[in-house]
């Protein structure tokens, strides 16, 4: 690899806070035109990464390298939020250096076109840099293409004076995004861009990023995200805490990972049968020189006996010897014990729910910010009703989940809901819990039992380990945060579950098997989301929503319209 195709390089990369390692002697090399996914669990060190290689975090020890002339593009997982600052603002701050480099080439044709210029040569020489440079960040279509992103991420009706403040996450989010995508950095590093977007601006990034000719370095959670826009996956080792890379796309990684675990586990189940062997045929020929003498011996006996003993315990020496040393050279260099892995390995456990009507909606509507989010809706739930609610973003979909499980009233219409269901509701974001509380103290909040039972539980999900106890709240990320809530999720033992976005935040270690939990629920499922593998797996008929009125179709079927863009028409 060539330094001139190396966008971005880091050697070494340590990073703790207090005793606890993050990243271990992490060495990474990005090319420009490469797109790389990275994917680890909740905790790994996936952000930290990326702000050490954005320059926002120090590493402890190691070095960033960005490519000759290279510009690094950062999103952050949770952008912040920058008082008094407008969408506008945010846009034009992105696009300033172009309209910068746009405002010096103005100036430099006015000088060139002076007579008697002595510093003309120098003068077009940096001219020439300025328009390759500004052709290359698509600065001469740069209204084009605020139009066409802001419209892609669903926010071309969003008014741009509207501060920043007054935006809702999801819309926050998606404004970083695309003033990121419109800046065209030389690297683009991406922690979860995908949390807010809804159907159509999920298939435009990933046109986009297909098309993308800088480098890309993108964690995600969304695994057709990861199989449609990227060549190669790095996987932050949680327990090693180093990197490995993976060729090819996330099935390919997934495939090749599962592999190389049946691989480990049989050569070290083959070393562990090969060291038992050896120790018994050391003991069996230990044995063997001590032999019982003859009681009564002719001269000529004893001068056979002694002659075949010294041979055979010549024999067996030899053979303790290389038992020995075969056993010595395996000892000293084992093939080691595969970790047990953490999984996520629960269902949810419910009791039966023993009424035929769980819930009954009549007549819903919902007005809010001058838009009908839900009209006259009339739905009812079952035991045996499962749908996943679908929409654009802004639809009201989480305003309808909230209106069904009387979160929030309904300006006209009536929601009755059996008194014996118990629902177990996961919101889309992380809930706010206390930081200084640990995370055995959030976990049994309003739980009654001792602490031992508690911890327990919390270990036995798969989503926790023991050191991870005693952790404080503010210390876990929004990965750990949601692992937290399902584990409080799974202790409600609830009849009804109410998900918004449940895969959200949940890293891919422990998703495959959460999801079949939630495929497995005995009861009801009320689902909002927008992950495609999710809406496949789960298989329920899809609600879509769309001017307040709800589209049943199955899963299958919406997909497809979704793929083939057909998506909003009855």
């Amino acid at each position: 690899m060539s330094l001139t195709s190396v966008a971005l390089m880091a050697r070494n990369i340590s990073k703790s806070y207090g005793r606890h390692m993050v990243l271990r002697e992490v060495t990474l090399s990005l090319s420009r035109g490469e797109r790389v996914g990275m994917v680890g669990a909740n905790g790994a060190g996936k952000s930290t990464l990326l702000r050490i290689l954005a320059g926002v975090e120090a590493a402890d020890a190691g070095e960033v390298m960005p490519g000759p002339s290279v510009e690094i593009g950062y999103l952050a997982q949770t952008p912040p939020i920058i008082a008094g600052q407008s969408v506008d603002d945010a846009l034009y701050q992105s696009v300033g250096q172009l309209r910068a480099m746009e405002a010096r080439m103005r100036a430099l044709e006015a000088a060139m076109a002076q007579p008697e210029n002595p510093a003309l040569d120098a003068q077009l020489e940096e001219y020439g840099q300025l328009v390759t440079r500004f052709q290359e960040r698509g600065g001469y279509d740069l209204d084009h293409r605020i139009a066409a992103t802001l419209a892609g991420l669903g926010l071309a009706t969003l008014p741009r004076e509207r501060l920043m403040v007054r935006l809702s996450s999801g819309e926050r989010a998606r404004v970083g995004l695309a003033a990121l995508l419109l800046r065209q950095p030389d690297a683009l590093l991406l922690d979860e861009p995908t949390s807010h977007l809804d159907s159509a601006a999920l298939a435009w990034l990933e046109g986009y990023l297909s098309a993308y000719t800088g480098a890309a370095l993108i964690v995600s959670h969304d695994r057709q995200l990861l199989n449609s826009a990227v060549t190669r996956i790095l996987e932050v080792d949680e327990r090693e805490r180093t990197l490995t890379s993976y060729p090819g796309a996330y099935d390919a990684y997934i495939q090749t990972k599962a592999a190389a675990r049946l691989r480990w586990e049989e050569e070290y189940a083959r070393q562990q049968e090969e060291i038992a062997a050896l120790r018994v045929r050391v003991r069996e020929a230990a044995q063997s020189t001590t032999h019982p003498k003859p009681v009564t011996q002719t001269r000529y006996a004893k001068m056979a006996y002694d002659a075949h003993g010294a041979a055979a315990q010549r024999g067996a020496s030899r053979n303790i010897r290389n038992a020995e040393e075969r056993l010595r050279r395996i000892e000293d260099d084992p093939i080691a014990k595969p970790p047990r892995l953490l999984r996520f390995h629960q269902r949810f456990r419910s009791e039966e729910i023993r009424t035929e009507l769980i819930l009954r909606a009549e007549g819903v509507s919902k007005r809010l910010g001058g838009r009908d989010l839900a009209r006259e809706i009339d739905l009812i739930v079952t035991p045996a009703t499962r749908f996943t609610l679908v929409g654009p973003n802004g639809a009201g979909k989480t305003t309808l989940l909230r209106l069904l499980l009387g979160l929030i009233p309904p300006d006209s219409g009536i929601v009755r809901v059996a008194p014996s269901a118990r629902i177990g509701y996961l919101a889309q974001e992380p809930v706010a819990l206390d930081p200084t509380r640990t995370v055995l103290e959030a976990y049994r909040e309003g739980f009654e039992g001792p602490d031992a039972g508690f911890i327990a539980g919390l270990i036995g999900y798969g989503l926790f380990q023991l050191d991870d106890a005693e952790k404080l709240v503010g210390a876990l990320s929004p990965g750990q945060r949601r692992k937290l809530e399902i584990a409080r999720l799974l202790a409600e033992r609830p009849t009804v579950l109410a998900l918004d976005e449940p895969t959200n935040y949940v890293s891919l270690d422990i998703l495959d098997a959460f999801e079949a939990a939630v495929t497995d629920f005995p009861g009801p499922v009320l689902a909002v989301s927008h992950d495609r593998y999710f809406i496949r797996r789960f298989g329920a008929d899809t609600l879509e929503l769309r001017d307040g009125r709800l589209i049943r179709r199955p899963a299958e079927q919406y997909l497809a319209l979704e793929a083939g863009g057909a998506i909003g028409q009855p």
